[in-house]
């Protein structure tokens, strides 16, 4: 195993933080690229790769994105950055089989995207970018702004800079109180 390679993948896991303070600057588009590239290495469902990026530079636009985000927290540092990108995945292929779901959830697809936005997350703060994870916003009023078409969800979104802030790291649970073995709450060995 490369520990060089393994240290800088550990090290961005534990250093990448929400951001909610952007500066000015803008994103070069070969560095969006490159992150949206190693958003795409994400695993999904038998590699269906559901996701789909919207990427909002336009003033206006991003603007009224940022509306349907009420009195979200982050909605100021999304204001500051000079990219919102909007996560949507493709309904009713991840999880299904020949046009039937297969799993007791339909739902396959959000995951598929999720794992899609942490890999974007840690490629871009390994950029010296930032973002911050937002799913408290209209989906459906995000949807008509950047013209959806049926078939897809809006699932995230996440703005996109370089950081004008540096959180201290928030408090993690430890791992006696979060990991079982063989069975829920099971604190034994293996």
């Amino acid at each position: 195993m490369n520990d060089k390679i393994t240290n800088q993948v550990l090290h961005s896991i534990r250093n990448r933080r929400s951001i909610r303070k952007f500066k000015s600057v803008p994103v070069e588009p070969q560095m969006l690229d490159t992150i949206i590239e190693a958003a795409c290495w994400a695993p999904s469902w038998t590699n269906i790769q559901c996701w789909r990026f919207v990427v909002v530079t336009q003033p206006g636009l991003k603007e009224q994105i940022v509306l349907s985000m009420g009195n979200n927290r982050g909605s100021e540092g999304a204001r500051q950055a000079p990219v919102m990108i909007v996560l949507c995945a493709e309904i009713g292929r991840s999880g299904w089989y020949k046009g039937t779901p297969v799993t007791d959830s339909n739902r396959w697809h959000v995951f598929d995207a999720a794992l899609c936005m942490q890999n974007l997350a840690l490629a871009a703060y390994s950029l010296g970018l930032a973002t911050v994870i937002i799913g408290y916003f209209d989906t459906n009023r995000v949807a008509e702004l950047i013209q959806l078409p049926e078939g897809f969800e809006v699932i995230a979104m996440t703005p996109l800079g370089y950081p004008d802030e540096v959180p201290d790291p928030p408090p993690r649970n430890n791992l006696e109180s979060i990991r079982y073995y063989n069975s829920f709450g099971e604190t034994g060995t293996w």
